[in-house]
């Protein structure tokens, strides 16, 4: 049944490279004619990748301080957050700086879903300790937080909003060195330990934005997947929907040499280019870790196979989407991050509101890829043959996904042995959906505390969020992001 499954996806997908319009933006390619000059072209014809150092291994945090004697530091400052400044990545990392003779001050008042005033509080702090070298030891709070306190330390004479991006900050590039930067990541999930994006609550307008600058990137990344077994189950689900979402997103981006405007100089060329052909690879590879993983990392604390392979799915979305970019999914959660009203999520132990990053991406997943598909029905569909395939492998689970993919996405009262390729959306929907049920997930936006009087809210903030929407291979009006929001109240 399992194979008669899989043989009927693989049958839908000849059929869509038969019968899929050939046109860049359906086709998906990226084939362009060799050495076409940029002059005069209003989209680009170029992508670059750029991505941390990374080093993987089972205690790899104790190499940290001689990472930093090689590099001649003196003076380094160890980010993290209050709660992690007692569990024992943030004491490995200070034993290794001790044991090389490292001398270093501990900064742990990272806020967790960081804001601009928490920003700004870690950059007055940075800036008066003059410090050649840091070390993040956190998720992506802490490792955004440290991007951002590097960054302004080094250009001290910039006003905030500088580098913030457009259209809320000026999105000006940057062109300081900046100090070395070693991020430990002990979550599974921004990949931030990759990228040159640093994310945070804009508070005056209750709207997520960041900045993003491949100078900002970590100088290296230590992934230890040791640290993954501190991480609570919900922690674990929530940092794993961040790792699916990249990767879904960056893999149905906008193709880069699609989107405009085309850069007149290479240092305006935006971090988030836009899908290409590196970034693709990374991104399917790490879904299909995600497939296999997630669910078991999530259910076994001690599954430390299950868990490293998550940290390294973290890092492998992180190169793809850190190159290519996310779109509506990521542009959608900023507002329902920034407008939360009294939801705190479990497993998180904070003192204010809090919907967790991952959790506010995956749950405009289904509405959003069913709107999108019809630009790039083939590698929908692939991905939700991705997604599937771990269900088909157990026989527990091929009732649940046979309508979607062994015989056709499952419509009451259709006939779901006649799939056809305008049901790509609904079919990686419906995977989706029950990807997520069976992870008890909320159930869409109405559980979390938002109703149908919040959407205008919701839309208005998403607006800003350029550019990453703009990265979407659909384009949306404001009518389409009000639909979106609707269809996501309710999941299941």
């Amino acid at each position: 049944m399992a194979a008669a499954a899989r043989a009927r996806v693989a049958h839908l997908l000849r059929q869509l490279q038969r019968a899929a319009c050939q046109c860049p933006t359906h086709s998906h390619t990226y084939s362009q004619a060799p050495g076409f000059a940029p002059s005069g072209k209003t989209t680009d014809y170029a992508f670059e990748m750029a991505v941390s150092n990374i080093r993987y291994g089972a205690g790899v945090t104790k190499e940290v301080g001689m990472d930093l004697k090689n590099m001649g530091a003196k003076n380094v400052c160890l980010m993290t957050d209050k709660n992690l400044s007692q569990l024992p990545p943030v004491q490995m990392v200070m034993d290794s700086l001790v044991k090389n003779g490292i001398n270093f001050k501990v900064y742990d008042n990272v806020r967790v879903e960081p804001t601009d005033r928490s920003f700004m509080e870690a950059i007055e702090f940075v800036k008066r300790g003059a410090f050649d070298a840091y070390v993040a030891v956190g998720g992506g709070s802490t490792m955004d937080t440290c991007k951002a306190a590097n960054l302004y330390a080094s250009s001290p004479h910039s006003d905030f909003l500088d580098y913030v991006n457009a259209p809320i900050g000026k999105g000006k590039p940057v062109s300081v060195p900046l100090k070395p930067l070693i991020a430990v990541p002990t979550t599974s999930g921004t990949g931030s330990e990759t990228t040159g994006v640093a994310i945070f609550d804009y508070e005056h307008l209750k709207v997520k934005t960041g900045i993003a600058s491949r100078a900002i990137k970590p100088t290296l990344g230590l992934i230890d997947p040791m640290h993954t077994l501190h991480m609570p189950d919900q922690v674990v689900a929530n940092s794993g929907f961040d790792v699916l979402c990249h990767a879904l997103e960056s893999y149905t981006a906008l193709p880069y040499h699609m989107r405009s405007p085309c850069p007149s100089n290479p240092i305006t060329r935006p971090a988030y280019q836009g899908s290409n052909p590196i970034s693709d690879i990374w991104a399917v590879h790490a879904l299909r870790i995600v497939a296999k993983y997630l669910k078991r990392a999530v259910r076994n604390p001690d599954d430390l196979e299950a868990r490293s392979n998550m940290h390294l799915a973290s890092a492998f979305a992180g190169i793809g989407f850190g190159n290519a970019g996310v779109h509506l999914c990521h542009g959608m959660s900023y507002p329902i991050s920034g407008l939360v009203k009294t939801y705190k999520a479990k497993d998180y132990n904070v003192d204010h509101p809090l919907v967790p990053h991952g959790l506010s991406v995956v749950l405009t997943s289904p509405a959003v890829f069913t709107f999108t598909a019809q630009m790039s029905p083939e590698r929908h569909l692939e991905t939700a043959e991705i997604l599937g395939r771990e269900k088909l492998k157990r026989k527990r689970h091929y009732a649940l996904l046979a309508p979607a993919v062994g015989r056709g996405y499952f419509r009451e009262g259709a006939d779901t042995r006649t799939a056809r390729i305008p049901d790509a959306g609904p079919i990686l929907a419906d995977t989706l959906r029950k990807f997520l049920f069976d992870l008890d997930v909320d159930d869409g936006l109405a559980a979390i505390g938002y109703s149908r009087a919040d959407i205008p809210a919701l839309v208005k903030g998403t607006l800003p969020q350029e550019r990453v929407t703009k990265l979407a291979p659909r384009p949306q009006s404001e009518e389409d992001l009000s639909d979106l929001f609707e269809a996501s109240m309710k999941l299941y």
